[in-house]
Protein backbone atom coordinates (compact mmCIF):
# COMPACT_ATOMS: atom_id res chain seq x y z
CA UNK A 1 0.00 0.00 0.00
CA UNK A 2 1.33 3.44 -1.16
CA UNK A 3 2.24 6.23 1.73
CA UNK A 4 1.23 9.91 0.84
CA UNK A 5 1.41 12.66 3.40
CA UNK A 6 -0.99 15.64 3.10
CA UNK A 7 0.38 19.14 4.03
CA UNK A 8 -3.03 21.28 4.33
CA UNK A 9 -3.97 23.53 6.75
CA UNK A 10 -7.63 24.10 5.40
CA UNK A 11 -9.35 21.91 7.54
CA UNK A 12 -12.08 21.07 5.04
CA UNK A 13 -9.86 20.49 2.51
CA UNK A 14 -7.41 18.58 4.37
CA UNK A 15 -10.83 16.34 5.45
CA UNK A 16 -11.74 15.79 1.80
CA UNK A 17 -7.81 14.84 0.78
CA UNK A 18 -7.71 12.25 3.65
CA UNK A 19 -11.17 10.70 2.83
CA UNK A 20 -10.48 10.65 -1.04
CA UNK A 21 -7.10 8.68 -0.89
CA UNK A 22 -8.27 7.09 1.93
CA UNK A 23 -11.26 5.98 0.04
CA UNK A 24 -8.80 4.80 -3.20
CA UNK A 25 -6.48 2.43 -1.25
CA UNK A 26 -3.56 4.35 -0.05
CA UNK A 27 -2.14 5.05 3.23
CA UNK A 28 -2.44 8.94 4.69
CA UNK A 29 -0.66 10.91 7.30
CA UNK A 30 -1.71 14.38 7.57
CA UNK A 31 -0.26 17.65 8.71
CA UNK A 32 -2.15 21.06 9.48
CA UNK A 33 0.91 22.68 9.40
CA UNK A 34 4.26 23.29 8.05
CA UNK A 35 6.21 22.39 11.26
CA UNK A 36 4.51 19.25 11.51
CA UNK A 37 4.87 18.29 7.18
CA UNK A 38 8.74 19.00 7.89
CA UNK A 39 8.39 16.44 11.14
CA UNK A 40 6.60 13.84 9.25
CA UNK A 41 8.94 13.77 6.28
CA UNK A 42 12.28 13.33 8.40
CA UNK A 43 10.57 10.63 10.37
CA UNK A 44 8.82 8.77 7.62
CA UNK A 45 9.31 7.17 3.81
CA UNK A 46 5.89 8.42 1.22
CA UNK A 47 5.41 7.43 -1.77
CA UNK A 48 4.18 11.07 -2.98
CA UNK A 49 4.10 14.17 -1.17
CA UNK A 50 1.04 16.90 -1.61
CA UNK A 51 1.78 20.08 0.34
CA UNK A 52 -0.34 23.79 0.15
CA UNK A 53 2.34 26.25 -0.40
CA UNK A 54 1.42 28.78 2.11
CA UNK A 55 1.28 27.25 5.50
CA UNK A 56 1.88 28.28 8.94
CA UNK A 57 5.31 28.01 10.34
CA UNK A 58 6.80 26.39 7.30
CA UNK A 59 5.55 27.22 3.48
CA UNK A 60 4.92 24.35 0.87
CA UNK A 61 8.22 25.44 -0.97
CA UNK A 62 10.16 24.60 2.41
CA UNK A 63 9.17 21.10 2.22
CA UNK A 64 9.54 21.00 -1.63
CA UNK A 65 13.46 22.91 -1.06
CA UNK A 66 13.96 20.06 2.06
CA UNK A 67 12.67 17.24 -0.05
CA UNK A 68 14.69 17.46 -3.40
CA UNK A 69 18.00 18.12 -1.23
CA UNK A 70 17.83 14.79 0.44
CA UNK A 71 19.55 12.25 -1.60
CA UNK A 72 17.29 9.62 0.13
CA UNK A 73 14.05 11.52 -0.44
CA UNK A 74 14.96 13.59 -3.59
CA UNK A 75 13.03 10.85 -5.81
CA UNK A 76 9.38 11.47 -4.14
CA UNK A 77 7.17 13.28 -5.78
CA UNK A 78 5.68 16.23 -4.53
CA UNK A 79 2.76 18.37 -5.63
CA UNK A 80 2.24 21.92 -4.85
CA UNK A 81 -1.48 22.80 -4.35
CA UNK A 82 -2.49 26.63 -4.28
CA UNK A 83 -5.19 28.89 -4.64
CA UNK A 84 -2.44 31.55 -5.68
CA UNK A 85 -1.40 30.80 -9.68
CA UNK A 86 1.07 33.48 -9.89
CA UNK A 87 3.12 32.77 -12.64
CA UNK A 88 6.58 33.22 -10.74
CA UNK A 89 5.00 31.25 -7.66
CA UNK A 90 4.45 28.02 -10.24
CA UNK A 91 7.74 28.56 -12.24
CA UNK A 92 9.45 28.48 -8.27
CA UNK A 93 7.77 25.34 -7.96
CA UNK A 94 9.11 23.81 -10.70
CA UNK A 95 12.36 25.07 -10.15
CA UNK A 96 12.99 23.63 -6.80
CA UNK A 97 11.60 20.47 -8.46
CA UNK A 98 7.98 20.17 -7.82
CA UNK A 99 6.09 17.01 -10.04
CA UNK A 100 3.36 19.32 -10.54
CA UNK A 101 1.24 22.46 -9.28
CA UNK A 102 -2.38 22.02 -9.04
CA UNK A 103 -4.63 25.08 -8.48
CA UNK A 104 -7.81 25.14 -6.10
CA UNK A 105 -10.46 24.39 -5.75
CA UNK A 106 -9.52 21.48 -8.04
CA UNK A 107 -11.90 18.06 -8.81
CA UNK A 108 -10.78 15.47 -6.40
CA UNK A 109 -10.53 12.98 -8.94
CA UNK A 110 -8.61 14.54 -11.37
CA UNK A 111 -6.41 14.93 -8.64
CA UNK A 112 -6.12 10.72 -7.79
CA UNK A 113 -5.81 9.84 -11.45
CA UNK A 114 -2.71 12.48 -11.40
CA UNK A 115 -1.47 10.74 -7.79
CA UNK A 116 -2.04 7.49 -9.52
CA UNK A 117 0.21 8.64 -12.15
CA UNK A 118 3.21 9.78 -10.07
CA UNK A 119 3.00 6.73 -7.47
CA UNK A 120 3.20 4.33 -10.63
CA UNK A 121 5.91 6.20 -12.14
CA UNK A 122 7.83 6.36 -9.00
CA UNK A 123 7.66 2.80 -8.82
CA UNK A 124 9.83 2.52 -12.05
CA UNK A 125 12.94 5.10 -10.87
Amino acid sequence: MSRILIAEDEVLMLKALEFKLKKDGYEVDMASDGRQAMEKVKANTYDLILTDIMMPFVGGMEILSFIKNDPLKKNTPVLLISAVGLENVVLEGFSLGADDFIYKPFNLNELSVRIKRYIKQNEFN
